[in-house]
């Protein structure tokens, strides 16, 4: 029976044969006759809750529709819209329909159930969506229905989607679809056809790969980009300037470019006192300062810790190079804000010219930080150009190398002590140990010949455990035999110092040797202090806690300050000998050594004066309150047996 003729007469009546009931737009039975089941009534506790969700969502787009749901049950719908009402009819479906039926409702509820964006098309007309795929795109169902299917690709996608479309190929590709807003969303597309009620539907289902494509992006750039700073990394910045090299040209021998390598001069003193967190925040100041000084034709990089470097591309001579190096001096220099503090940061900058300094990315690298090193040798803040001599400084550097770790394996090596007495008395205070080099060659060798190289190709750790053992073996002969039952002074290297764990590796040391620590003493410079200031307390408290002395060597030649004096745990101070030799003729250094003196007494610290050559010097220092003496005029350095000679001639 039609619609209009249920809504004619009463429901009630026994003249309708099926279940029939009048809907509002919400669900709710305003009217229904006995056969209607009483489950389907308003809470529709009969229906799936995606049938449920159906039913509502056909509801209200006020218009007739007939649903297929479970068991083979058919609703269908009529709109009334004289009494703004559905009439509905629930019917069986035909034995022959079951399957069909039983198939769609299938398919309804893997659509709602789905996460992913599901839209059926006829003949490119869209004929139902679910949800996740409204949400996706920002529409509602009802704005959908009906409209083309390639109005939601992007206009530079749709020639392939109509392609596809009108092929009826079965694929999975990845396309851009259209927000409602108009902006471009990423999906993956699977497309598949389907036979329904006489009709050939195409199934599209949608997966948002955004987040997905973000990621690879991400992996992408992060394969050729430094993560902290967003800088080119290593193996980009080699490849792109080997192919500018490579790269055919019209007059090769007129392209000229410069490679910068760039080093931040004592950057672990940053991270060590603020943190690498601040230290992170220093980098990626810089590295913007860097690229702010340089042209878009122009390269920089980030090779690893505080090192960048630059290649600057048609420059002409080296003057133009130095327009750019005198900018980067400048801007790098400016205070970065770490941790509410204006830090100043230096850079160390070499350069080396392409073609003249090397013909691959990998000469002009290892010459430009060849040149670093020397620029950096001159203090900080400071640029060097490469030069050809420098590759024979080089390596000579390389042959004292190799000539460095077979001595150490050979054990060529010496200690030789310089005795160190009490300024009033000439009492033996101690000795201080000073490495020397049996050369096979070249004879005897003093540390000015070989230490720079030795710390900086880390050698110095070797050197510094071989000296640091001698000694203690050394003290511990002398205490046993009655030679000279005194401290030995040691001097330690940067590297060393800031060795993790060095006060473990000493008092293992010494335990295994049994040697107390108060048979040997520890000298520092300045300059090692202030670069470890943060970790320096701690360590020194730890030494001294093992008995030995621990002394500021050279003191006056650096940049403590007053306020990190106090703070750390010292025991003396040694007032470099280049304030002692102008005395006593030279003002200056006479005021210097009385206040140095005098500050020492009123920290509680031992004072000595190295490099003692005259008896006038030694008197004014006496006269002055210096607890200790060393140098010339008490007694040269000499090697063991000398100096056992020279104590016992003092008898």
């Amino acid at each position: 029976m039609s619609a209009a003729a249920a809504s004619a007469f009463s429901l009630d009546s026994a003249s309708l044969p099926c279940p029939v009931a009048l809907l509002d737009r919400q669900g709710r039975v305003l009217q229904a006759n006995a056969l209607w089941p009483q489950d389907w009534r308003d809470d529709w506790a009969a229906l799936l809750p995606v049938e449920r969700q159906l039913l509502l969502q056909a509801l209200g787009a006020a218009a007739d529709f007939e649903l297929n749901l479970q068991a083979g049950v058919v609703l269908q719908a009529r709109w009334d819209s004289a009494q703004q009402a559905f009439v509905c009819v629930r019917q069986a479906a035909l034995p022959g329909d079951a399957a069909k039926l039983e198939s769609e409702a299938r398919l309804a509820k893997f659509m709602q159930a789905s996460m992913e964006g599901i839209a059926f098309h006829c003949d490119g007309v869209i004929t139902d969506v679910n949800p996740p795929l409204c949400e996706l795109f920002g529409y509602r169902p009802q704005e959908l229905l009906g409209r083309p299917a390639l109005d939601l690709v992007c206009p530079d996608e749709r020639a392939k989607a109509a392609e596809i479309m009108q092929s009826g190929r079965e694929l999975t590709y990845e396309t851009a679809m259209l927000h409602r807003d108009g902006h471009p969303i990423a999906v993956e597309l699977s497309v598949r056809s389907l036979a329904c009620g006489g009709e050939i539907l195409r199934m599209c289902i949608m997966r948002d790969i955004r987040e997905r494509q973000a990621t690879q992006a991400r992996i992408q750039f992060l394969a050729h980009h430094d993560g902290l700073t967003g800088l080119l990394n290593r193996s980009a910045f080699m490849e792109q300037v080997q192919a500018l090299i490579t790269a055919p040209v019209a007059a090769p021998e007129r392209r000229s470019m410069a490679l910068l390598f760039i080093d931040l001069d004592n950057f672990k003193r940053v991270n060590d006192s603020l943190g690498h967190l601040e230290g992170d925040k220093v980098l990626k100041t810089v590295a913007g300062r860097i690229s702010d000084c340089l042209r878009a034709s122009d390269l920089v990089a980030r090779f690893g810790g505080d090192e960048f470097v630059i290649l600057l591309s048609d420059v002409h001579e080296q003057a133009d190079v130095l327009v750019v190096l005198l900018a980067l001096l400048a801007v790098v220099e400016v205070p970065v804000d770490a941790d509410g503090h204006g830090l100043t940061v230096t850079p160390s900058i070499g350069v080396a010219m392409y073609p003249a300094h090397g013909a691959r990315v990998e000469d002009l690298i290892q010459h430009a930080d060849m040149a670093m090193y020397l620029a950096k040798a001159k203090g900080r803040a400071s640029y060097c150009f490469y030069e050809a001599s420098q590759a024979d400084g080089a390596y000579a550097e390389l042959v004292l190398e190799s000539q460095l770790v077979q001595a150490i394996e050979r054990n060529e090596f010496v200690l030789y002590f310089q005795p160190q007495v009490a300024a009033a008395s000439g009492e033996l205070l101690g000795a201080e140990a000073l490495l020397r080099w049996q050369h096979p060659q070249r004879g005897l060798l003093s540390p000015d010949a070989f230490i720079d190289v030795a710390e900086r190709h880390r050698l110095m750790l070797d050197l510094g455990a071989w000296v640091m053992r001698a000694a203690a073996l050394q003290a511990r002969a002398w205490h046993q035999h009655g030679v000279a039952p005194v401290r030995i002074a040691v001097n330690l290297s940067r590297m060393e110092f800031r060795l993790d764990g060095f006060a473990e590796w000493v008092a293992k040391l010494l335990h295994d040797l049994g040697v107390p620590g108060e048979w040997l003493e520890l000298e520092l410079t300045e300059r090692m202090l202030m670069d470890e200031i943060a970790s320096a307390p701690a360590t020194l408290a730890a030494l001294r806690g093992l008995g030995l002395t621990v002394s500021v060597d050279d003191f006056g030649t650096g940049y403590t300050s007053l306020a990190h004096l106090t703070r750390l745990p010292l025991d003396k101070l040694k007032i470099d000998q280049s304030f002692v030799a102008p005395l006593p003729a030279d003002q200056g250094a006479a005021a210097i050594v009385r206040a140095v003196i005098q500050m020492a007494a009123g920290l509680g610290l031992q004072v000595s004066a190295e490099g003692v050559r005259t008896q006038a010097q030694r008197d004014l220092l006496v006269e002055w309150g210096c607890d200790g003496l060393q140098g010339e005029l008490i007694g040269e350095p000499m090697s063991a047996q000398a100096f056992e000679h020279w104590t016992a001639q003092r008898a």
